[in-house]
Order: structure tokens, then sequence, then C-alpha cells
């Protein structure tokens, strides 16, 4: 499995030639580095401009700390005294990075704030919130962030300085989770019984979420500075409003051990994927579709590098963020708790991959559309807004939809073919690795539709394989590894659990 790719991307191979032109000069032996994915590559640049604005974030934060005459160590105190300074960094940093269009990032937030306080408890409330976030979604894409040459010639002058990233509206659509979040939660604090302040204080992340404030923690400082909060402004993880109040209000132990221990998983998580770039070149042969004459399990080896470049090149940014937020007393959820190639169930992987987006679309669309009471229409409804929040192209549409399907029959296995009723049989732990199996084979397929080779690619691939006695002898091999894999998954979780961790995934 390292071998093919690596030997794909020696400069011997004769489709080197057709991407080299992609390659960088790398810093590993002498290699050239794969650095052709934009996405990564914008962060991949940016890593030390960015570990500066964090040593300049933490240290003017000690400073306002000594000038506000609190210790900034005691996590027994509320931390509500960091507010003015979390709002006022975010407003800099938001100057910096999108220019003149700080003015229609703070008219969105106005308004989407306006609809809130305006209408509270009422069920228009999230009518209109959804309505309102749902079209500056789509319009903000449509028409490039909206210029305000187009309002009136006057105002031309103010695109000329958009800032260090001027497409602004690329991230903002994690800041419409926020805004959603917000609101909704706002509107069950006005409508739900008891009342905020007789629920009790929270012990958990779930009870942080569910439980809400009194009126006054619903101000328009608070909602500034947790919808532009600095350390995960830009790609998350998502906190929702509640449990971001609760831990300023309530700050947690997190310990400089704990926090030493993350830094080092991302930075072996950095490294590897840099091992990675430099020696595996699938990005590059991706995008140039460089494959032709490529063996069967040679182009699956594309494809599977490809996904693992997906799920580093996210998971690196995020911890990153995480780690941000960390340092500064928030814990966000972890958004990637399982590797890409630990993972045999479909809602396994949803509930692993992007984690604190899946625990958001859960608590603001899926419960509130019925959950498993309207299962089939909450599950086509939820992957298609996953879509076209991340991107609205049919690619992506296609990835959502064929989730949904590929979901459908692992639903139906539970439902009918439960453990409680067979799982003492011998046989039970072998039919769920098949059916695991297939459901790895669906979920990559998907993932490689929506973001890799799209539907050309793996139709050339799918080809390929159904085209000789090669790929049918590929793909017999390829099930039994897989069957093998899905028993070491098993062991693994229930390892786990003997440790009492349940993770649901």
């Amino acid at each position: 499995m390292v071998w093919l790719p690596v030997k794909l991307s020696n400069p011997s191979h004769p489709n080197y030639h057709i991407y080299a032109y992609k390659l960088s000069h790398g810093w590993l032996f002498g290699r050239q580095v794969d650095d052709s994915d934009a996405q990564y590559h914008s962060f991949r640049g940016n890593v030390p401009v960015l570990a500066a604005v964090v040593a300049l974030f933490l240290s003017l934060k000690a400073a306002y700390a000594r000038l506000r005459n609190r210790a900034s160590a005691n996590a027994s105190e509320s931390r509500l005294h960091v507010v003015p300074f979390m709002l006022s960094f975010s407003a800099v940093f938001l100057l910096a990075l999108h220019g003149t269009s700080i003015l229609k990032i703070f008219g969105i937030l106005a308004i989407n704030y306006a609809i809130s306080k305006y209408l509270g408890g009422s069920r228009l409330n999230p009518l209109l919130t959804w309505l309102f976030n749902g079209t500056v979604l789509f319009t903000s894409e449509l028409y490039s962030g909206y210029h305000f040459g187009s309002l009136h010639a006057t105002l031309g002058a103010l695109d000329g300085w958009q800032g260090i990233y001027p497409r602004w509206y690329i991230t903002f659509n994690i800041t419409m989770l926020r805004l959603i979040s917000f609101n909704m939660d706002y509107y069950w604090a006005c409508s739900q019984k008891p009342a905020p302040h007789e629920a009790g204080e929270p012990s958990s992340h779930k009870e942080r979420t569910n439980i809400a404030h009194s009126p006054d923690m619903y101000s328009f400082t608070h909602y500034l500075a947790y919808s532009v909060y600095s350390p995960l402004y830009i790609g998350g993880p998502i906190v929702t409003f509640n449990d971001f109040m609760w831990q300023l209000r309530k700050p947690l132990n997190i310990s400089a051990r704990e926090i030493a221990g993350y830094a080092a998983r991302f930075a072996s998580c950095l490294l590897t994927m840099e091992f990675v770039l430099h020696y595996m070149y699938v990005v590059a042969i991706k995008d140039t579709a460089a494959w032709y004459g490529d063996s069967v399990a040679e182009l699956s080896m594309v494809g599977f590098w490809n996904l693992i470049i997906v799920w580093l090149k996210l998971l690196i940014p995020w911890r990153f963020f995480r780690l941000w937020a960390l340092l500064d007393g928030i814990d966000p959820p972890e958004n990637m708790v399982r590797c890409m190639a630990n993972n045999y169930s479909a809602l396994g992987f949803w509930r692993s991959w992007h984690r604190s987006y899946n625990l958001w679309i859960v608590r603001y669309i899926y419960i509130p559309l019925g959950g498993t009471k309207n299962l089939k229409f909450t599950t086509v409804l939820v992957f298609s807004f996953v879509a076209l929040w991340h991107d609205l192209s049919f690619r992506l549409l296609a990835w959502g939809w064929l989730v949904s399907l590929f979901i459908l029959p692992e639903i139906a296995a539970r439902y009918f073919f439960t453990e409680k009723a067979y799982g003492d049989r011998w046989w039970y732990r072998h039919v769920c690795a098949i059916g695991g199996i297939f459901n790895i084979l669906m979920m990559m397929t998907a993932n490689l539709v929506g973001f890799v080779i799209g539907t050309e690619g793996v139709s050339y691939l799918l080809g390929r394989i159904v085209s000789g006695w090669e790929g049918v002898q590929f793909v017999l091999f390829t099930c039994f590894c897989l069957f093998v894999a899905v028993q070491v998954m098993f062991e693994y979780r229930e390892e786990e659990m003997r440790q009492g961790i349940y993770r649901r995934c």
C-alpha cells in the first residue's frame, strides 16, 4: 500500500513528466514536494504567520489580564472579563484578514442578531434565521462576497482594500453555523421550561450545550465575541453558543500537560503529512489524470492515499485551531476522533469525521426535524445540506445523495439484525465484518466522488476494475484484507469499551 504510490512518484516512472510541473522544491532528503493542493497549500505556507498570531494573542491577553488586575490562571473565577479583549482582538484580526469586508460581516451579524432579539421565542425566529443565513450563504457565493461598488459608484473605493484574505465568504459558512447556533439557543432559552436559571449548572459537554443561560447572557457583546472568536474563526471546530458561554462563566481546568500532549500530537500529524507529500505525489497524479497505463492496484492506491491526504489536510488545521483555543482556556470538540482508515460503519464515520459539525447538525437540524421518526427524509435533507454547505457544486451534491443512499442498508441491517437478538451466535461478528467490507467500499466511492476525483474519475476506476480478470482478482484480495481489518477495528473498539471509552463510532 505504501510502495505502490511511492513507485508511481519516482522520476523514472513513464507518467512522471505529466505532473512534474506541479511539484515544488522540498526540504526532506532532497525530495520534491507535492504542495499542489490549493487548500492545504494555503495553510502550510502560513503556519509560521499563524503561530506568530497565536503568540501575539496570548501575550496581549496576559497583558490585558494584568491591567485588569485579574489572575487569569485562576480557573474557578468567571472569565467574562476577557470578552472585551476577545472582541477587540477579533476586530483587528478580521480587519487584517478581510479589509473593508469587515463591514459586510458585521452588517450580517447585526441583522442576524436583530432577528433573534426581535422574535425571541416566536416560531418565526428559527424560520427567519434559517432563511436569512441560507440566503447569505448562497448569494455571497453567487456575487463573490458582494462588492461595495455594485451598491453605489462612490463606494467603489472601499473595494480597494480587501485584506490578506479577500474571499471572506469562503470561510463564512463556518461563521453561519455560529449565527444559527446563537439564534436557536436563544429561541429555546425563551421558550423552554424550566427557566434557564432553574436548570442548574452543567458538568459535561452535553449539559453545557443543552442548559440555557439567563436572558442577559445573550447580549450583543457576547454574541459578537462568540461569532468572531479568533482561534476558531477560520476553520472551527464549532462550539455552540451555550457551551462557549458556560466555558467563560465556569472555566474548565485544562492542564499544561494536556495542552503539551495535544501540541505533540499536532506536530506528529504535521510531520506525517510532510513525509506523505514528499514521497507520494498522488494529488498531482490525480489533478493531471496521470494514471493511464497504471494497474488496478496502483489506481486504487492513488485514490486511497488521496483520501488519506484529505483527512490529514483537514485534521491538521483543525488541531492547530483547537490547540489555540485550548491555550486560551476554551475546549471545543475534537473534530476527528478516528483515522480515516479506522472506520467500517457509515454512521460511525459520519460521527467521527468533522465531529463538531456532526454535533451541530444533530442539535439544530436532525432533532428539530424529528430524528428517527422521519429517518429517510431527515437523512436526505441533512446530507444535501452538508454538501451544499461545503460547496455549491453538483459533485458534492452527488456525494450527499450517495452517502444518503449508502447509509440506508446499514440502518436496515441494524434494525432487523440486532446484536440483542443475534449477538451470542458465533457467526454474528463475521457477518457484521462482511457488512463492514461493503460499507468501506461504498464510503470510499462516495468520498472519491465528493472530494477527490469526481464522478468521471470514479467511473474510469470502476471501468478498469470490471474490465478484466485483473480487476476481479484485486477486488477479491481487497475484500479479504478488509475482512481482517474490520475484525481488528471491532477488537480495537471493544478494548476501548473495556477501558470505559464509548465513542459510538
